[in-house]
């Protein structure tokens, strides 16, 4: 689940505050060399204040810009007084203290995360400039008081130029105001951005995670399956061959040809496992032997070794999925493998295959014994997932009249894995 955005850019890094003090000392210098220049132009006439005046402006107008993401309000707020009074004193600098200005407006509208104090901050600052404006404006045409009323009409030089510093100073600060609020805006749909893409990192490399351990647990299962199967056969006539090997030769032969043959089976189907695991093609059951018609022969395989067995079907068959086929057949084998391991040298099973519409269940019950106190196995951990994955729901517990029953019940096509709400293991 992705975490909410924030509302709020992240802290400037290291390297943006050290280009601050490089934009303040820049800035320092420009200012230094346009005030000289507009004194020695005399820009405000023959008796500017002393180039000592001019030169402390410069300095108090620019060092705040070292801290304009730091504390853009109080950059902002300094720069904006430094320029009202260097203005009214004729300091003779005419450009850098605007850009001062308007970097300093832009960067309380890009870095302060509280917008209601950053709108506030600007809108005082603005205010504050169109009132010094129009004071300064009507004080310069109230010291031409000489003049006719007429020459401060509409049309007239002074009042065009009043107009034209109205305007140049309304699109200056609606211009700083804009790009303050959209380098804001940007900053968190870049930020956004990344953090999303850090997310999806993050769910990549988890999904990852997840084939991989999904794949172990595939491998684990598969391994458990094939070789538990045939061990636990083959430790059963190994015992029976050693039992009878004084007294009946040719029975402990026959045992230990049962021993062999179960060592051939075992090895052909883990060469057949790794094949599959080692053919990206062969990964999907499409062509594997494990059907339901084998179940037949795991039967006879059980009466073989020891373990009476009865097999019946139930139903008319249908048409069932690989992934149906071969999971069942494999909830039998190993249904079947712990009967013969744990329930005892008189332990019977009957296994019973029901089809009962576009469902199928599988049971197999043994009337051995049950080992309790123990934890579940593995063999019914992995019956459990191969009748998950198959859509269906697995039920092992002991059976109140003694023994044990294992019930799957699986779609005959394929549907999506569901939780299993109702696996019981012992």
């Amino acid at each position: 689940m992705a975490s909410p955005v924030s509302d709020e850019r992240l802290a400037p890094t290291r390297e943006q505050l050290r280009n601050d003090v490089w934009l303040a000392a820049a800035m320092l210098v420009s200012a230094i060399l346009s005030t000289w220049l507009g004194h020695v132009a005399q820009v405000w006439g023959d008796d500017p204040p002393h180039l000592g005046w001019g030169l402390l402006y410069c300095l108090v107008l620019t060092a705040p810009l070292a801290l304009r993401r730091r504390v853009p309000e109080v950059a902002l707020i300094a720069v904006a007084v430094v320029y009202f009074v260097g203005m009214s004193v004729h300091i003779p600098e005419m450009y850098v203290g605007s850009i001062a200005l308007f970097i300093a407006m832009y960067s309380v509208g890009a870095w302060v995360a509280d917008r209601r104090r950053a709108m506030i901050v600007r809108i005082v600052v603005i205010v504050g400039m169109f009132v010094w404006l129009l004071a300064t404006m009507f004080q310069a045409a109230s010291d031409q008081g000489g003049e006719s009323a007429a020459e401060f009409s509409l049309f007239s030089p002074v009042a065009a130029m009043m107009m034209l510093q109205f305007l140049f100073n309304v699109v200056f600060f609606a211009g700083a105001f804009a790009f303050g609020e959209r380098a804001f805006v940007g900053a968190l749909s870049r930020e956004e951005l990344e953090q999303r893409t850090r997310e999806l990192e993050r769910e990549r490399e988890i999904t990852a995670a997840q084939a991989v351990a999904l794949d172990r647990v595939r491998i684990a299962r598969e391994l458990h399956d094939v070789v538990a199967h045939h061990v636990s056969a083959m430790g059963v006539q190994a015992g029976a061959a050693r039992t009878v090997l004084d007294r009946d030769p040719d029975a402990a032969r026959r045992a230990l040809t049962v021993v062999e043959e179960s060592a051939r089976a075992s090895l052909a189907e883990l060469r057949q496992l790794l094949e599959t695991l080692r053919t990206p093609d062969a990964a999907s059951p499409r062509d594997s032997t494990l059907r339901l018609d084998a179940i037949g022969e795991l039967v006879r395989y059980a009466e073989e070794n020891g373990m009476p067995t009865t097999f019946s079907v139930v139903g008319e068959p249908v048409a069932a999925s690989e992934v149906a086929q071969v999971n069942l057949y494999r909830i039998a084998q190993e249904a079947l493998t712990n009967a013969r391991r744990h329930g005892g040298p008189d332990a019977r099973a009957d296994v019973r295959l029901r089809f009962d519409g576009d469902e199928i269940e599988l049971e197999i019950a043994n009337d051995g014994r049950v080992r309790f106190g123990a934890k579940p196995g593995l063999g019914l951990v992995g019956m459990n997932e191969r009748a998950a994955a198959s859509g269906g729901w697995l039920e092992a517990a002991p059976r109140p009249r003694g023994g044990f029953l294992v019930r799957a019940r699986v779609p005959a096509g394929m549907r999506s894995a569901a939780p299993n709400e109702r696996t019981v293991l012992a």
